[in-house]
């Protein structure tokens, strides 16, 4: 698995570890002899124990057969297969095409009452039109997933707009002022855009800012994110895909969130600087 910098993940990879080593402790063995009875060299062992490398499926099946402890095998591949969801590459997350990423997200969104958003090159997808979805899907797909799936992928997202005006949930989006610039469409598409922004952004539940680019900043433009309750954080890296679920890096991320609200303009503020960008259209 590629290590990531997020400290949930390699938390979570101790965790792993931590229980690896217990099962050794209780079954009285040490590093050399669990070596032996798996055929391993007993540095694997070391590296396993200490986190520092991450164990197969089949590591933590020897594992556990060799310290007598057959019956938790499968609760410990189970808490592999959770760290490995932590961080996903983009060609792992994306092999099958785009539509699985999308749909994957709708329990998600469906358990959610509150959302935050923050986005730095395009409009968070909760707010794009079916045309500038597949403008933003199109592009990735021919930077780097080989199956085409984009209508598909599409129809899934615009599926997922549907939690907007259901339910008691809140939501707060920030963008940066160029965002409503970034031309991933035709002229005409982005202008529809541009409205339907205008439109979203008056619903009661929906709070839209937008930063200025003509203000001195108190924080730097960051990675797209999403804060899901106060339970999840999902990042956007340009190599993958990030789940936290730390409370002090959920704290952080939310710390930041309220920096750069602090920062944007709302209501008929937000509105005129959309307002603008749609009139540079024409």
């Amino acid at each position: 698995m590629p290590v990531s910098g997020s400290s949930s993940v390699q938390q979570a990879r101790q965790v792993l570890a931590d229980r690896l080593r217990e099962l050794v402790k209780d079954a009285g063995l040490d590093g050399k002899s669990l070596a032996a009875l798996c055929g391993w060299h007993p540095s694997k062992v070391s590296r396993i124990s200490s986190a520092k490398t991450q164990p197969s499926a089949d590591d933590i099946r020897a594992w556990c057969r060799a310290c007598g402890a057959e019956n938790q095998a499968g609760d410990m591949i189970a808490s592999l297969r959770a760290v490995e969801g932590m961080w996903l590459t983009w060609h792992r997350l994306e092999r099958t095409g785009l539509r699985r990423s999308q749909i994957e997200r709708l329990p998600l969104y469906q358990r959610t009452r509150r959302f935050r958003s923050y986005c730095s090159w395009a409009l968070p997808g909760l707010l794009q039109t079916c045309q500038y979805t597949e403008d933003v899907l199109r592009t990735i797909q021919q930077q780097r997933v080989p199956v085409d799936d984009v209508a598909d992928a599409v129809a899934a997202r615009m599926e997922r707009q549907s939690v907007l005006r259901e339910g008691q949930r809140l939501f707060a989006f920030l963008i940066e002022e160029p965002v409503l610039r970034n031309t991933l469409s035709s002229q005409e598409a982005q202008k529809t855009q541009l409205e339907h922004l205008l439109s979203v952004s008056r619903l009661p539940n929906v709070s839209l800012g937008v930063i200025p680019v003509a203000q001195q900043r108190r924080q730097l433009p960051v990675e797209n994110f999403w804060i899901y309750d106060n339970t999840q954080v999902n990042v956007e890296l340009v190599s993958g895909y990030l789940t936290i679920t730390q409370p002090s890096e959920i704290a952080t991320y939310a710390e930041t969130f309220a920096t750069l609200a602090g920062m944007a303009v709302h209501g008929p503020k937000a509105r005129k600087l959309i307002a603008a960008a749609i009139a540079d259209l024409r």
